[in-house]
């Protein structure tokens, strides 16, 4: 099949229309209709479906996309490394993902530390939840995603690998000059009638199931969009909020963590592809267990 095609429905898939995609490729849309048309005979199955506002994939063609993007990843790389030998280009950019706690500090710092040891390295940092990282690897986007296996945990691929680089403790946060507030650690139960604040499903999960076990109920009654949205509900005194370890480096001034009685832990982990590895990827990764 011709690779060019292939980003022609990938790039339909994303524009989400003919004519918008024909204007990013610098084809006509009929150009562009065609091919789609010929991918579809040659596999067998419509890939795109009208509705009011343009193009998107049908089932099977979101399924061809999964993958198609994958390779054609997969080919800008070997283009990229073949043309960087040619040019005696020894390193290509190296693409880190993290999430957000660990995006906010041990990554950075662990990039400062690579870079004393190895000297410059283009390099950029994506921060985004496990599942999505994980993904992002797989599909070539990144050459390394530091993650955790906090709820739903992280699937097991052939096509990554994985290393295990710590355990972090969860802790409260609370705004500065709460009343609990203290050295701790504190159980459980003593902050059962607090409301708390939970920014993703995952942390939800640890914080349930860490109070479950002592028998108490935690009231997890606003959400925040994302971290900082759940940290500034805790700075402005609406709410507790269960956090990372990792992230009490980066915190803001104007709260405070206290560690709790057998508090609940994740596993972080480095996911890397089995083809291709960036070979700045392991000096990093030396790094980051250094840290944690």
């Amino acid at each position: 099949m011709d690779l060019m095609v292939w980003r022609a429905f990938v790039t339909v898939c994303r524009a989400g229309s003919l004519s918008a995609a024909a204007a990013e490729l610098n084809h006509t849309q009929s150009a562009v209709s065609r091919q789609i048309a010929g991918l579809e005979r040659q596999l067998g199955v419509p890939l795109v479906e009208r509705h009011a506002r343009g193009v998107r994939p049908t089932p099977a063609g979101e399924v061809f996309r999964r993958h198609a993007l994958a390779t054609l990843n997969e080919a800008d790389r070997a283009v990229r490394s073949v043309r960087d030998l040619r040019d005696g280009v020894c390193d290509r950019p190296l693409a880190i993902g993290a999430t957000p706690s660990l995006a906010a500090g041990v990554v950075p710092e662990a990039v400062r530390d690579l870079l004393k040891q190895t000297g410059p390295v283009r390099w950029s940092l994506l921060p985004g939840l496990s599942a999505q990282l994980h993904s992002r690897v797989v599909a070539g986007d990144l050459d390394i995603a530091v993650v955790t296996d906090a709820p739903p945990g992280l699937p097991a691929d052939p096509r990554t690998e994985r290393r295990l680089l710590g355990l972090d403790e969860m802790v409260v946060v609370l705004p500065t000059g709460h009343p609990l507030a203290g050295p701790g650690p504190v159980p459980i139960q003593a902050l059962a009638d607090q409301v708390w604040a939970e920014d993703n499903e995952g942390s939800a999960t640890l914080l349930r199931q860490h109070a479950a076990r002592a028998g108490v109920c935690a009231r997890i009654d606003l959400t925040a969009a994302d971290l900082p949205g759940k940290l500034a509900l805790v700075a402005t005194g609406h709410a507790i909020a269960l956090i990372p370890g990792v992230l009490t480096r980066a915190l803001r001034a104007d709260v405070t963590t206290m560690p709790l009685v057998d508090p609940p832990t994740r596993g972080i982990y480095a996911i890397t592809p089995r083809r291709d590895p960036h070979p700045r990827a392991a000096p990093l990764l030396d790094q980051l267990t250094t840290l944690l």
